[in-house]
């Protein structure tokens, strides 16, 4: 029996899967992440530390499975995919890794604006918000001398690959699933954009070569063979981003499927086979799909998921239980008594508004606990719903048959009925719980040879699920409207109190 490794280099935490090449989910191990806050707004990974994780999670599952290092048939990586660090002509980090939650490059977005935000868009499929092309400018600008030893940017799930390899900086690469937050791509040609870099002013020769997700970039050197337990020269592929990884592995290789990530950011995508960026909304990022020829355009609320935390223990100081709070949220009646909560803690991502924050609206004595923890489940599904209406104009000729739901808040059941109520679709929990490393299993087997079929492992049963209420659909939808027009009408309320 052959096995394969994937591995899920996420924000909170780092896990390794191990997989058999028949598909059985054999075990699997986490280390927590380590993120660090130098100054306000920024936050950071030690890439050594992120690199460490990787190393110890691979060495405990095979500790765990006992299996032999030689039946370790590939390895993929998955990691968080708006982020950057950069690394020397060596192969190792220049610079920490610039997290996905970091803001400061927020100053920087003006150079492609300047440049022409529209035609950005066009190139790219993504607006312009906190991802590779202004953190690229940010360190250029407000960090010149960590700039100039930079010799190319990548990515921590790159990075972690090439220490495995032991590569250098010339074999830095970037797979085609990151491109839509690259800020210099022509996403749709899967190649860099001479026009944006000449028109950004940036040294190209800093940007990775471009490659497959299944491509095969190397085998494990004797250090780290040595290290993690396994055989030098096990092959490793380049793998994707964690998104493109946990939506590939729950099934989403085809159209008409949409797809929500209810976890640390919350995240909702669908499946299509046309380029179709969205330009005039300036909120749907047109992502490139693993899998030839699909896309998967998406959005997401920046640390969507930690609201349900913050409640719970900063605000309730935890007094009740997730499961305790979602049986108050179901009793309580829908639309929270008209409360309207904005989950929008570090300002919104799509569409780009740095002013915006979190809020609770219309708050009254006749709203308790129950309502506001509702609150926040209408206010996630009400962004999700915005979301949906966008991508049905930019595709109008795709329908949708479900939403297939992984992550923590997969399981919350009044969660999910209150995204299919507002949605008009229904929402199919997920049956495997670890779909990126599924998906990263799939790919490394793909890439070394193991099979001849992209999406092996990836087709997983029907999941259980929750049909939409028809009339909530209608009573969700007047809410839905009031949401989206409080951002224009207290956006220079927000702007005001920013400037105290």
């Amino acid at each position: 029996m052959n096995y394969l490794i994937g591995i899920d280099l996420g924000t909170q935490s780092t896990k390794a899967g191990l997989v058999s090449e028949n598909g059985q989910f054999v075990c699997e191990a986490a280390a927590a992440s380590n993120l660090i806050y130098p100054e306000a707004g920024a936050v950071e990974q030690d890439p050594e530390e992120m690199l460490a994780s990787v190393i110890l999670t691979i060495k405990e599952v095979l500790a765990q499975s006992k299996i032999a290092p030689g039946d370790v048939a590939g390895i993929g990586i998955d990691g968080q995919m708006a982020g950057i660090m950069g690394v020397g002509k060596d192969g190792l980090a220049a610079i920490p890794y610039d997290s996905w939650l970091d803001t400061r490059c927020g100053k920087s977005r003006k150079a492609f604006l300047d440049f022409g935000e529209e035609r950005t868009i066009a190139l790219t499929g993504a607006p312009v918000t906190y991802a590779h092309g202004p953190k690229i400018l940010w360190w250029k600008q407000e960090r010149p001398e960590a700039y100039r030893k930079i010799y190319k940017f990548v990515q921590p799930g790159s990075y972690c690959a090439m220490r495995l390899c032991g590569l250098s900086g010339d074999e830095a690469f970037i797979d085609h699933t990151y491109l839509h937050f690259s800020g210099f791509a022509d996403t749709a040609r899967k190649c860099w954009s001479e026009e944006l870099i000449e028109g950004l002013e940036l040294d190209g020769n800093k940007l990775p070569a471009i490659t497959t997700p299944w491509a095969k970039i190397g085998g494990l050197t004797a250090e780290m063979a040595e290290a993690t337990g396994l055989f030098a020269g096990t092959p490793v592929v380049a793998g994707c981003g964690d998104t493109a990884a946990t939506s590939f592995g729950a099934g989403i290789v085809r159209s008409g499927l949409l797809f929500d990530v209810a976890g640390t950011a919350s995240i909702l995508s669908g499946a299509v086979g046309v380029f179709a960026p969205d330009i005039k909304n300036k909120t749907i990022l047109f992502a490139p799909s693993v899998v030839p020829g699909l896309y998967t355009p998406m959005a997401y609320i920046n640390g969507g998921g930690m609201c349900l935390n913050w409640f719970r223990d900063d605000v309730l100081g935890g007094k009740y239980s997730f499961d305790e709070l979602n049986v108050l949220a179901a009793d309580a009646l829908p639309g929270s008594k008209n409360l309207i909560f904005l989950p929008h803690f570090s300002g919104r991502v799509c569409p780009n508004d740095t002013l915006v924050r979190g809020s609770f609206l219309n708050l009254s004595w006749e709203v308790g606990a129950p309502e506001m923890y509702r609150s926040i489940l209408e206010g996630i599904s009400y962004e999700y719903g915005l979301y949906l209406d966008i991508i049905r104009k930019l595709v109008p000729d795709q329908t949708y048959e479900k939403v297939v739901s992984i992550g923590g808040g997969s399981k919350n059941q009044t969660l999910a009925q209150i995204k299919a109520d507002v949605l008009g679709i229904p929402i199919s929990k997920g049956d495997q719980a670890d779909t990126a490393m599924i998906g990263c299993c799939s790919i490394a087997g793909y890439g070394v040879g193991l099979f001849d079929d992209l999406t092996k492992l990836v087709m997983g049963t029907e999941g259980e699920m929750t049909a939409p209420d028809p009339s909530l659909y209608e009573f969700y939808g007047k809410r839905k409207a009031i949401y989206a027009d409080v951002f224009d009408a207290l956006h220079g309320v927000y702007r005001d109190l920013l400037l105290l």
